[in-house]
């Protein structure tokens, strides 16, 4: 049975699984306040210009959630306009906020608020870590201008502006050094490279198609590229040097690259494929396809994690996201939760 949870007094949490029956049947109970450890942040970035965006807590054995953590753990404050990702560093989580143009920066175990960085944001997009110093991209589509900011991570001071010639979204580090996706939606084929010892900038081209997405892992940076009838998947070393990993011939449109346990994942429309990082080879066939709610919105949010796959179905902005939850191993559906939030766009482990 599926027995929903709801929010009382205390802690609100919602029960998930149960193998036995898949009826929705529900009931409230009360519990101690715990802390955010050992699960899951999952962002809902809300409606644009709604202040919709939320974060809900999934535990990692999959039994209990409980919705919109921030505004639960900080008297009801809305947390603001499109949440375009989280950034977890030390014992703080950074939730990036696109159109409100601010990160709130909260205790990852509480949830309580910390802080705010605003000072020379402008529709930051991607965040990640190095040498004691935050690093975040903006862009602001409109006036067409693209930057990364850097703070201190001690104080969460302004430090520095390093403008950037194309749009940049995604950014990860590898080896102390910073990548920045220099594209967003399928569209730009380069991605910078920051030398974070001076803040030098290279640009990297990626040689075919155009970027899907872009990660990290065991200090090296991976993306995944596609044109309408192949893809690639290519790898930049922490000293920005590239080189192709595997030409995926046959499997169009390729975005959504992850990598858990020394495999890739990615997708193609709505479905997902995985092969070796070690020995990769073309996959025969998809490791699972995903009910087809349109090729935009099926996986809009994709992550892999724990021999887990976590993607969202996002019918509408309007309408409560469903994260589908899936076995990394044999691609079969574990279950699948409510998220209480619009447009659910990302997962992320909080051990």
């Amino acid at each position: 049975m599926k027995i929903t949870k709801l929010l009382t007094v205390l802690f609100a949490v919602v029960l998930l699984f149960n193998m036995s029956s898949c009826t929705s049947d529900s009931a409230e109970f009360e519990m101690s306040p715990i802390t955010y450890q050992n699960g899951y942040f999952i962002s809902n970035e809300g409606n644009f210009n709604s202040q919709g965006a939320k974060v809900t807590f999934l535990t990692r054995d999959l039994s209990l959630k409980q919705e919109d953590v921030y505004g639960y753990n900080n008297s009801k404050e809305i947390l603001g306009d499109v949440l375009q990702t989280i950034g977890l560093d030390g014992n703080k989580a950074y939730l990036v906020i696109n159109n409100s143009n601010k990160i709130v920066v909260v205790d990852r175990y509480t949830f309580k608020k910390l802080a705010v960085i605003s000072d020379q944001l402008d529709n930051p997009r991607g965040i990640t870590f190095a040498n004691g110093f935050i690093y975040v991209a903006n862009t602001n589509f409109i006036a067409n201008t693209q930057s990364v900011t850097k703070y201190k991570a001690s104080d969460y001071s302004f430090v520095s502006k390093i403008n950037m010639a194309d749009v940049s979204d995604k950014t990860v580090e590898a080896g102390g050094n910073v990548f920045v996706q220099n594209a967003s939606s399928g569209f730009g084929n380069k991605i910078t490279y920051i030398n974070t010892s001076n803040d030098s900038k290279t640009e990297i081209s990626i040689p075919n198609g155009q970027i899907g997405n872009t990660v990290s892992y065991k200090s090296n940076v991976y993306t995944i590229s596609s044109t309408a009838t192949d893809s690639y998947i290519y790898k930049i070393t922490s000293a920005g040097i590239i080189t192709p990993v595997i030409t995926l011939t046959g499997i169009p449109n390729a975005t959504n690259l992850q990598i858990d346990n020394d495999k890739f994942y990615f997708s193609s429309v709505n479905k997902v494929y995985t092969t070796s990082l070690a020995t990769p080879t073309v996959p025969a066939s998809p490791l699972l396809t995903a009910a087809d709610g349109g090729p935009y919105y099926t996986l809009y949010g994709f992550n892999v994690i724990d021999g887990r796959i976590f993607a969202s179905d996002v019918k509408k902005f309007t309408e409560e996201s469903e994260m589908v939850i899936y076995s990394a191993a044999t691609g079969s559906k574990m279950g699948s939760i409510k998220t209480g939030g619009l447009g659910a766009n990302g997962t992320y482990l909080n051990p």
